[in-house]
């Protein structure tokens, strides 16, 4: 299944690069857009899964899936939060609401959590010894 393991780390990794998030004037933003520490947070969370693959650790495998989901839950809850922000400029709570409600999540995030959530539920093929 260390096959399925590498895919499931190619999709989280190339989900890094795709639009995760789509502001109509400012256009798409990606992980590194969004905020690079986070981007190098998820490589660095890749690498420790590929390694728990490569030493055939499927509990470090699993502890990293993990802790990439709550990341991308967290960065998710932190674009909420940094659209907000960005529109603080605006004179009214309700228009900064408003605008903050057009900031649309974008189709980054189904490969960045189907990654994930493969390399946290695939397990290893048990050798019957003959």
């Amino acid at each position: 299944m260390k096959i399925a393991q590498f895919i499931s780390l190619f999709l989280i990794v190339a989900g890094t690069f795709l639009p995760l998030v789509h502001i109509p004037i400012v256009g798409n933003w990606n992980y590194f857009k969004i905020e690079p520490n986070l981007a190098y947070m998820v490589w660095g969370f890749s690498a420790l899964a590929f390694l728990g693959i490569i030493l055939d650790k499927s509990k470090l495998t699993r502890i990293s899936a993990i802790v990439l989901i709550l990341l991308f839950i967290f960065t998710i809850v932190a674009v909420k939060f940094k659209s907000l922000d960005y529109f603080s400029f605006l004179p009214f709570k309700s228009w900064q609401e408003s605008f903050a409600g057009i900031v649309k999540l974008s189709y980054g995030w189904i490969l960045e959590f189907s990654g994930a959530i493969l390399l946290l539920f695939i397990k290893k093929n048990k050798s019957i010894n003959q």
